[in-house]
């Protein structure tokens, strides 16, 4: 039995109590989904936007009615004090997912990626100190890594950020560790490289790669890719990010608490190679897309390529992967060709 499965049998008989920020947004509403499904309490804040109701609603679809009444919803801004304060009130474990996300966007409007990055952080961490929560873990971000050219990304050799959002991102490990110095609060950093899956926005300027091209290749649109298509990623399933979530929250180990961890699955993915992937993907849901991809100039601020190196989490904290990119678009692409033809029908 692995690590992860014995902390789920653990909570499934004893309950405690989650706030996750961000709740509505992409990953918060994968952790809300099975941290319902576990039976445990949940608060959620978020303040819609980068979140949606509809992703609430569609969590609330999966759990049973007893699982849904263990969660209570604030709608409320990190950026505001009172609202993190109610919210962290009588909580166990904090899971702070909510920001502003994406290099671009920092890149366009870096006062208001400060704003809910830095300024909504350090509230969190201030609300959830003073509630004496247990644990405080975050998510941070492989931007941190910078113009750092080793690979794979080890957790302690960074670079110099290469945007605003990268160095609101680094500024969170910092502030987590001054706190976790000064204050004995336990904080935990969650390095996350290119998180994809359930609930992932394929709209708007600033959407994640995934689900763009999916949603490209569904409509019989082009898909674009910036620069020659050789820079690579390290893409990771969401149901392994809700994983080493758990895991780093319930860790009793000391010498576990107080670290940043990388979040993948250590593997490289050129784009090239995941357009291939999407392709072959969609066509076993009967999705067929025969156009090749338009390439257009390589993207301000990002990096060549990412790739981590998770043997920090794996040694600390127990994680085990539990899906590669290709099991993670297996597992993932009903859910995209389903809301995608919902999608269209609503707009006819």
């Amino acid at each position: 039995m692995t690590t992860y499965e014995t902390l789920r049998r653990t909570l499934e008989v004893a309950p405690r109590i989650w706030l996750v920020t961000g709740v509505a947004g992409f990953i918060g509403s994968n952790l809300l989904e099975t941290l319902l499904k576990l039976d445990q309490r949940v608060i959620g804040l978020d303040n819609f936007a980068t979140g949606y109701p509809h992703n609430l609603d569609e969590v609330q679809s999966l759990v049973s009615a007893e699982q849904w009444d263990n969660f209570r919803f604030i709608e409320g801004d990190i950026r505001n004090l009172d609202d993190c304060r109610r919210a962290a009130e009588g909580v166990d474990y904090v899971l702070h997912q909510a920001a502003l996300g994406s290099v671009p966007r920092s890149l366009d409007d870096p006062l208001a990626t400060n704003a809910s990055n830095i300024d909504g952080f350090l509230n969190m961490l201030v609300a959830a100190r003073d509630a004496g929560v247990k644990s405080f873990v975050y998510a941070a971000s492989s931007s941190t890594y910078g113009d750092h050219p080793g690979l794979p990304k080890v957790e302690d050799m960074i670079g110099k950020p290469l945007s605003p959002y990268a160095v609101t991102k680094y500024v969170n490990e910092l502030y987590a560790e001054v706190f976790a110095r000064c204050y004995g609060f336990t904080t935990i950093g969650l390095r996350y490289f290119n998180v994809f899956g359930r609930r992932q926005d394929p709209e708007g300027a600033y959407a994640a790669v995934i689900p763009r091209w999916i949603a490209a290749m569904i409509d019989g649109d082009d898909v674009i890719i910036n620069g020659d298509g050789e820079t690579s990623r390290d893409f990771c399933f969401v149901d392994n990010v809700v994983q080493v979530n758990l895991l780093a929250a319930a860790s009793t180990d000391e010498a576990a608490r107080n670290q940043v961890y990388n979040v993948a699955v250590g593997d490289r993915t050129s784009l090239n190679q995941l357009f291939e992937a999407l392709r072959g993907a969609l066509a076993a849901n009967a999705v067929r897309y025969e156009k090749p991809p338009v390439y257009h100039d390589f993207r301000a601020g990002d990096v060549r390529h990412s790739q981590a190196d998770i043997t920090k989490a794996k040694r600390l904290l127990g994680f085990v992967p539990s899906h590669t990119i290709e099991a993670g678009l297996k597992a993932v692409m009903p859910w995209y060709v389903k809301r995608r033809a919902v999608t269209r029908g609503s707009r006819r």
